[in-house]
Parts: C-alpha cells; sequence; structure tokens
C-alpha cells in the first residue's frame, strides 16, 4: 500500500474521491466532507485541503472523472466491440448509473454544485467529457459537425436521464431504465436532429436550463 505521505497530489485526489461521496452525502462538498475523508485514509486535513485548493467544484469535478474512468474499466471497447452502437451507448450510460447509484445524495449535491452560475462552465465540460468518454468507447470516430452532435445529443439523454434517475427509488431503477430507453433512440437520430438546431433552439438539451432545474426545481 502506498504511504500517503509519498503520493503526489494528483495520486492523493484520486485516493480521496473514493472517499469523499460518502461524506459529501450527508456533509455536501464541503470542506468538513474533505476533512472527513481525509481522516480515514490517515491524511493531514491542511494536505487534503491542498489537493482540492479549488474547491466543492474541483472535488466534485474529480468525482466525476473518476465515474469516467471506472466506467472505462468496467466496459472497455473491446468488450463493447460486439454489440450494436446502440447498445454499446446503453450499456456504457447504465454502467455509469451503476457506479452512482451507492451515491444518489452525493450526486444530488454534485449537480447542485454545478448548477450554481460560477460553476456553469465546470457542468458543461464535466458533461461533455462523460459524453466524449462514451462515444470514444462504442468507436465513434467521427469528425466534424457530426463528431460535436453526437455528443450534444448524447448529453442531453444523459443529463436527462440523471434527473429521473437521482428521484427513483423503483427496484433495479426500472423508471430510469424505462426512460433512457425511450431516450436513446435520440442519440441515432443525428440527421432530425441536425434539422432541428435551426428552426427552434428551445427544444434542444441546454447544460446551462438543465443546470438551472437542478438549483430551480418545477414545482
Amino acid at each position: 500500500m502506498t504511504d500517503t505521505n509519498d503520493m503526489t497530489l494528483d495520486e492523493l485526489r484520486i485516493a480521496l474521491v473514493e472517499r469523499l461521496p460518502e461524506e459529501a452525502a450527508f456533509e455536501g462538498w464541503s470542506e468538513k466532507a474533505l476533512d472527513a475523508a481525509a481522516a480515514t485514509i490517515g491524511v493531514p486535513a491542511d494536505r487534503a485541503r491542498l489537493a482540492f485548493a479549488g474547491g466543492a467544484g474541483q472535488m466534485v469535478d474529480a468525482w466525476f472523472a473518476s465515474i469516467d474512468r471506472r466506467m472505462a474499466e468496467a466496459l472497455p471497447a473491446e468488450k463493447l466491440a460486439g454489440m450494436r452502437v446502440r447498445d454499446r451507448i446503453t450499456q456504457l450510460v447504465l454502467a455509469r448509473l451503476a457506479l452512482l447509484a451507492p451515491h444518489r445524495e452525493a450526486l444530488r449535491r454534485a449537480l447542485a454544485v454545478l448548477a450554481m452560475p460560477h460553476h456553469v462552465a465546470m457542468g458543461t465540460a464535466v458533461g461533455w467529457r462523460a459524453a466524449e468518454t462514451m462515444w470514444r468507447l462504442a468507436g465513434d470516430n467521427s469528425t466534424g459537425f457530426a463528431h460535436y452532435t453526437k455528443r450534444m445529443t448524447l448529453l442531453g439523454v444523459y443529463g436527462a436521464t440523471l434527473l429521473v434517475f437521482i428521484d427513483d427509488d423503483g427496484e433495479d431503477y426500472a423508471e430510469t431504465r424505462a426512460f433512457l430507453d425511450r431516450r436513446i433512440d435520440d442519440v441515432m437520430k443525428f440527421e432530425k436532429f441536425k434539422a432541428r438546431m435551426k428552426p427552434d433552439p428551445d427544444r434542444h438539451f441546454s447544460i446551462a436550463r438543465f443546470l438551472g432545474r437542478l438549483r430551480y426545481p418545477t414545482h
């Protein structure tokens, strides 16, 4: 086992982010949660805070980056190679949800952090990274406009699915799975998506609207 005193800051962030969701479920993505996570691995609080000097946003970003990595480990490209593209994307989204499932309250609080006005750009980057990682694992080699529209469409499907997932108390998240199954067709309909882009931008997924709904939910 690596001595925590010998860890680089990057290694320390990875170690801390394994413990942070459990603490963030109760304390939010806060210094108090960070201090508690640090204590579980025997790291001084001041060193942990140095690793996440950027505060809550940096902690959330690191957590979602760890979900990207673990998803890629669970479903490497070669494991997906024999599936249809639709099934590859579906399995990748479901893999992410399985990783997030034990920490739904931490997820809710993480999305609230990204909903803050000063974190909207970060929220966009985090979502885009997730979509990029999934399409890359699915074997997508598109370029130009198709490259971007595929990722925008998947970001919309994934973001909308998360909104269902965080409130889904059903067995095996059946409502979320059914919702995803209905929406995943959108990922395959790129030409229709492109045709709709100019006439009515309000009909498209917007990361700003998505994060705004998390911060100011409709009643």
